[in-house]
């Protein structure tokens, strides 16, 4: 089993609560974000930092949102969408771990997926629910 450190994602989030921002956002933007550690099966992000990019399937409010995390794993199941190249790395959107996020989440904006490839993810996502 792999042991995780919870404790230092939890002082990361105390600093994101206090400090974090609240960037201007758009449905359709990839962002890295901040989405830590988790327990069992949740999606973690990587590094020291945690984090991962995430595309933005529907905005609330100016500081929540709906995310799909993405990964450089490209499995062929019904959970997993094709989100083409991000940062030069053939990318999928993780369907099962699309969730709310806080922006103060948001580290910084990669890039707009390009239409198609947003409705598609938007439509498997759909199905899902």
């Amino acid at each position: 089993m792999i042991q995780k450190d919870f404790d230092t994602w939890n002082t990361r989030k105390k600093y994101l609560q206090s400090e974090g921002r609240n960037p201007l956002y758009h449905v359709g933007e990839i962002w890295w974000c901040h989405l830590g550690v988790n327990i069992g099966f949740e999606e973690d992000g990587t590094g020291h930092d945690s984090e991962r990019p995430v595309v933005i399937i529907r905005r609330f409010n100016q500081q929540l949102c709906w995310i799909i995390p993405l990964s450089t794993s490209l499995k062929k199941n019904l959970y997993y969408k094709l989100a083409g190249t991000v940062e030069g790395k053939l990318a999928s959107a993780i369907l099962s771990q699309m969730r709310p996020v806080d922006t103060k989440r948001f580290i910084n904006l990669i890039e707009i997926m390009p239409i198609d490839i947003f409705n598609e993810i938007k439509q498997a996502a759909k199905a899902l629910l």
